[in-house]
């Protein structure tokens, strides 16, 4: 299996379908506020858990409605990039962990100050509450990175935009988000067909 696959050895998807996603996002709201902050920083802009992690108050963009993320996997180049961000979730975000009140006082800290592990934990564990089997391979971080990838091919955005938001160097890594399968799949069809 290479690295930008979306289906494993076995033929088991890697990417949790629209469903899941939306399932993922519900029970994040019943999460303490860190944890419901962090699961819907994945959920809506698709970084990696690290890139998440990383995330400072002085990268948030509250009039522009962005926030700028350090590229991971740019081979050792330095790469940033702006995403954009609903209003309402920069609200939550801003409640939660006082961006406005910090950015005043020009202080630079981390959103989260959780070490990878433990980030990971808890995304798996409201993926538990969510209802998905967290034994299957799907069921990850980079599962939900990947689920973000179709939902953005479905709702047509553009692959040369979702390669920006997503931080690849190369357009061939984002083109595997149109190899969707099932209901994703179908969905792309549907699309074409105009139904």
């Amino acid at each position: 299996m290479g690295k930008s696959e979306l289906i494993d050895k076995n033929g088991k998807r890697l990417y949790l379908t629209l469903e899941e996603r939306a399932r993922f996002y519900e029970a994040a709201k019943k999460s303490s506020r860190e944890v419901r902050t962090f699961c819907h920083t994945l959920h809506i802009t698709g970084c990696r858990i690290t890139e998440a992690l990383e995330i400072t108050v002085d990268r948030i963009d509250m009039q522009q409605e962005t926030i700028t993320f350090r590229s991971l996997k740019k081979r050792n180049k330095t790469h940033f990039r702006e995403v954009p961000v609903p209003s309402d979730y920069l609200d939550s975000l801003n409640m939660v962990h006082q961006i406005t009140d910090y950015q005043v006082q020009r202080k630079h800290h981390k959103l989260w100050h959780w070490s990878r592990a433990t980030a990971w934990r808890k995304v798996k564990q409201v993926m538990e509450e969510a209802g998905i089997d967290t034994r299957l391979p799907h069921a990850t971080p980079k599962g939900l990175r990947h689920g973000f990838g179709i939902a953005a091919i479905l709702s047509g955005m553009p692959v040369n935009e979702l390669q920006k938001a997503l931080g690849h160097a190369d357009l061939k890594t984002t083109s595997i988000y149109l190899n969707a399968q099932g209901k994703e799949k179908r969905a792309l069809y549907t699309q074409m067909w105009g139904s």
